[in-house]
């Protein structure tokens, strides 16, 4: 059974009212293919995540957590249900509406990195802002910004091939920040990393998120990641089994 909503100690009051969540979701579903063939990924979630909350989705491969990191990112649409995003319906957005929210809004981090081969780490993060009316000088300083800031600064002229696979990681995260997004989501961010550097990415999400107050929602089937988050989602059969708090939200040390 869904256990109740652990309460995010970030969020403010205002007006003396909640700060709208980041996401409501209302009988959310997803399936795909028809009659025989037919698979539910997403089977009927409802679910809120408020504003700065640090999420873990948790669960065996086919449990449903990429498909639901898809329909929070923008990228595909519920086949049933309701996905808000900030008090907005994403279901009744056009394509390219879902476009400019993936562009100004979210940010995305993938276990394959997913950097350009041919551009060194300065560049794959400058890449990430060529969509937006930003000035050479403006992309070249923010890319030197970020880079600084997730400590991979003295790298910014390697090409990825010359980066170990956690420093790749790096540099993808601070292309996932450099349009500072309001939210940051995560798919198996430390699938192709070794547990040190894995642990490192760890670190360094839990201290962007804590300084950022993002909204960082990650997908992981390793049980010790999802234990560093303020919450854990458990899906299993493309249903929530179990919504309950992290360790680091119940003060627990690993």
């Amino acid at each position: 059974m869904t256990g109740p909503q652990p309460h995010n100690q970030k969020e403010k009051m205002s007006t003396g009212s909640d700060i709208t969540p980041t996401y409501e979701l209302e009988t959310a579903s997803r399936a795909y293919g028809e009659g025989a063939t037919r698979v539910v990924a997403l089977d009927g979630l409802d679910l809120t995540i408020k504003r700065g909350e640090f999420v873990a989705v948790f669960g065996p491969s086919g449990s449903g957590k990429t498909t639901l990191l898809q329909l929070l990112g923008a990228m595909d649409r519920p086949s049933g249900g309701s996905i808000q995003f900030e008090g907005q319906a994403l279901e009744g957005l056009g394509d390219s509406a879902l476009a400019e929210l993936r562009l100004r809004a979210i940010g995305f981090v993938f276990q394959q990195f997913n950097l350009i081969p041919t551009l060194n780490a300065a560049e794959n993060v400058e890449a990430g802002l060529a969509p937006l009316a930003m000035s050479r000088a403006a992309r070249r300083e923010t890319a030197a910004n970020q880079l600084e800031a997730v400590g991979i600064a003295p790298r910014a002229r390697h090409l990825p091939t010359q980066l170990s696979g956690g420093e790749q990681q790096r540099v993808a995260i601070a292309r996932a920040l450099a349009h500072s997004p309001r939210v940051v989501l995560a798919d198996e961010p430390t699938g192709n990393l070794d547990t040190t550097n894995g642990e490192l990415v760890m670190e360094l999400l839990a201290r962007l998120h804590s300084e950022l107050e993002i909204t960082l929602v990650l997908v992981t089937h390793d049980e010790w990641i999802a234990e560093r988050a303020d919450r854990v989602l458990r899906l299993a059969d493309g249903r929530l089994v179990e919504d309950s708090a992290g360790r680091v939200a119940e003060g627990v040390a690993r």
